[in-house]
C-alpha cells in the first residue's frame, strides 16, 4: 500500500515526507498510499466502525492463537504473548489432506476481508478448502499491550511490529491449525492483497515448507530501494486520466497554478474554502492540494468496474457548464467522486483511527516506498520524494530512523528475475495495469511456475474480490487462470505425497 495506496487505498492514506515547499502538492511529510484492497475502508472517517454483522456469513468461525510477541529473540520480554484473532470457514472443507487457502490480513482489521475479499469462498467449493484468515498484528482484535495507542505510545513495544514478526505469527497459526484438525498433509495456498500480496510472496520465500503456494495479487514488492523510479505511481495515474479524456486531464494539470493564484489574493484561502465546500477552512493551498491529489490516486487505483471512478471524475470535470472556470469544473470532478455533500473533509488523515496510525509507524520504519513526482513528468505539481527528509522527520515523530533498504535486504527485490528464477517458486503475481502500484509489481513471468498475470484494463486487487455478476470476461479470465495454475500446484503436491 491500500495501498479501495472516495480514499480516506479511496482516499489515500499517504504518510509522514519531506518539508513541504510552498509550491509541493502535499500539505504534511510525505504520504504513502495505503495498501489495502479495500476502497470502502478508505471512505469513512473512522474505518474501525460501521461493519455490517448481517454482511459476515454464519460460516465462519473466530478463534484466537496463545502468539509470542517476538520471534527472533530470546530474552525475558520475547516471551511474552498476546491473543491473534484467525477466523475459519469450515464450509467446503474435504477434511484432513484437503487444501487450507489462507488469506493474510494487512493493515486493518480482518473483518473487512471477511466481506469483501471473495477468492477463497469463491474457489473453497472447487478445491474443498479449508478457508483461514489470520489478522495482522497491532490491528483490530491482535494488538498487543492493550490499545493500539498503548501499543503506539510506548517505544520498545513497537519494535515489535513489524512485517517480519508478522509472516512468523502466520507461520505459528498456520502450524496450528494444521495440528489442531488433523490435516498434516493439507497443502497451504496463502493468499493476500496489496500489502498481503507482499506478505504471501514473502511468506512464500521465507516458509516453503509451510506454503505451497502463493497468490500475491497487487503486491508492489518493487517499489523499494529506488528499483522504481519514484513517479512510477503518479505517472500510472496520469495515464489513466489522459486515456479516459484528454480534455480532463488538461483541465487538472492547468488547475495547479489556478489554486495558487487564487491562494495568492487577499482571503484567497476563503474563497478557494467556499468554492470547495470544504468542511474546515483551508489553512494553505498544499492542503487543498493534497486532497484533491488524494481523490485523482484514489479514482485510479480503484478505477474497478462498473462504475470506473476515473471516468465518474472526468464526466464531472468535462460535463460542467462551458461558462465554468476551471477550478468550478474540478471542483464538479470532486462532487461527482464524492457524491453531492453539505460540506467536503479535506484533511480526513488527522483522525486517528487504528489503521491510520499503524500504517503510518509502518512506513516510517520498514515499508519506506519512495513515491514522488519531477517537473512535468506526471499531471502533478513537482513533489520529489526526499529520503533525507523523510528520515529526519520519522526519527522526529518516533525516535528512530527508517530503515529504507531494509525490505531489500530481508526479501529481496534487486535482480528478482535472476534470484528467483533460481530458487523461488509457485508465487502468482497479479496485476491490473491501471493500478498505479502496478508499477512497482512484477509484471513478467520469472520461471515456469512464478508467474505473472495482467489485465490491461484491472485495477487494485480485483482478482482477489467478491465476484460480480457485472465482472468483464478479462477478469473472470484472469481469475480462471490463477485457478488453474494453483490446480497444478496441487495436483503435483499430491502427486509428490506418493513417491
Amino acid at each position: 500500500m491500500e495501498a479501495r495506496f472516495s480514499f480516506q487505498f479511496c482516499h489515500l492514506l499517504l504518510l509522514l515526507l519531506q518539508s513541504t515547499l510552498s509550491n509541493s502538492v502535499l500539505a504534511i511529510p510525505h504520504k504513502i498510499p495505503r495498501l489495502t484492497p479495500h476502497r470502502e475502508t478508505l471512505t469513512r472517517r473512522d474505518p474501525n466502525k460501521n461493519l455490517s454483522a448481517s454482511a459476515i456469513s454464519d460460516d465462519f468461525i473466530t478463534l484466537f492463537y496463545t502468539q509470542t510477541i517476538d520471534h527472533f529473540n530470546y530474552g525475558p520480554q520475547s516471551y511474552a504473548t498476546f491473543q491473534q484473532r484467525y477466523v475459519i470457514n469450515f464450509k467446503y472443507w474435504g477434511g484432513s489432506n484437503s487444501p487450507i487457502f489462507a488469506y493474510l490480513g494487512a493493515e486493518e482489521q480482518i473483518d473487512f476481508d471477511l466481506q469483501s475479499i471473495g477468492f477463497l469462498s469463491a474457489n473453497a467449493r472447487h478445491f474443498k478448502a479449508l478457508q483461514v484468515y489470520i489478522e495482522h498484528r497491532y490491528y483490530g482484535e491482535s494488538i498487543p499491550f492493550g490499545t493500539m495507542e498503548q501499543a503506539m505510545n510506548d517505544m520498545n513495544t513497537r519494535g515489535y511490529f513489524n512485517s517480519a514478526q508478522a509472516i512468523a505469527d502466520y507461520a505459528q497459526v498456520l502450524i496450528h491449525i494444521k495440528e489442531k484438525f488433523s490435516a498434516q498433509n493439507s497443502p497451504i495456498i496463502v493468499v493476500g492483497g496489496s500489502y498481503g500480496g507482499m506478505l504471501a510472496s514473502w511468506f512464500r520465500l521465507k516458509y516453503p515448507h509451510i506454503a505451497l503456494g502463493a497468490l500475491a495479487s497487487s503486491a508492489p514488492i518493487l517499489y523499494f530501494d529506488n528499483i522504481t523510479p519514484q513517479n512510477g505511481y503518479y505517472s500510472i495515474v496520469t495515464k489513466v486520466f489522459k486515456e479516459a479524456s484528454e480534455s480532463c486531464y488538461e483541465t487538472i494539470r492547468r488547475s495547479w497554478s489556478e489554486i495558487d493564484k487564487v491562494a495568492a489574493q487577499h482571503k484567497g484561502l476563503s474563497i478557494l474554502s467556499k468554492k470547495f465546500k470544504t468542511c474546515a477552512h483551508l489553512n494553505s493551498s498544499a492542503e487543498l492540494k493534497d486532497y484533491l491529489v488524494d481523490v485523482y490516486a484514489g479514482a485510479a487505483q480503484y478505477n474497478a468496474p462498473p462504475d470506473y471512478p476515473v471516468t465518474v471524475v472526468c464526466r464531472g470535470i468535462d460535463g460542467a457548464p462551458n461558462e465554468t472556470d476551471i477550478l468550478g469544473r474540478i471542483f464538479a470532478g470532486v462532487v461527482a467522486y464524492n457524491k453531492k455533500s453539505s460540506c467536503y473533509e479535506t484533511n480526513g488523515y488527522k483522525y486517528p483511527t487504528e489503521t491510520n496510525v499503524g500504517w503510518k509507524w509502518q512506513t516510517c520504519s520498514e515499508m519506506v516506498m519512495p513515491l514522488g513526482t519531477g517537473i512535468n513528468d506526471t499531471m502533478f505539481p513537482p513533489s520529489p520524494f526526499n529520503l533525507d527528509q523523510f528520515i529526519k522527520d520519522c526519527k522526529s515523530t518516533y525516535g528512530v530512523p527508517p530503515r529504507p533498504h531494509w525490505v531489500t535486504t530481508n526479501y529481496g527485490g534487486h535482480d528478482i528475475k535472476l534470484i528467483l528464477r533460481r530458487f523461488g517458486s509457485n508465487i502468482i503475481f497479479s496485476n491490473g495495469l491501471r493500478d498505479p502500484y502496478s508499477s512497482g509489481g512484477v509484471l513478467e513471468d520469472i520461471s515456469q511456475s512464478i508467474i505473472a498475470v495482467s489485465t490491461v484494463n484491472g485495477s487494485h486487487c480485483l482478482d482477489v474480490l467478491v465476484p460480480d455478476q457485472s465482472d468483464p470476461s478479462w477478469l473472470i479470465e484472469q481469475r480462471n487462470k490463477e485457478i488453474e495454475i494453483i490446480d497444478g500446484w496441487i495436483a503435483k503436491y499430491y502427486a509428490d505425497l506418493l513417491i
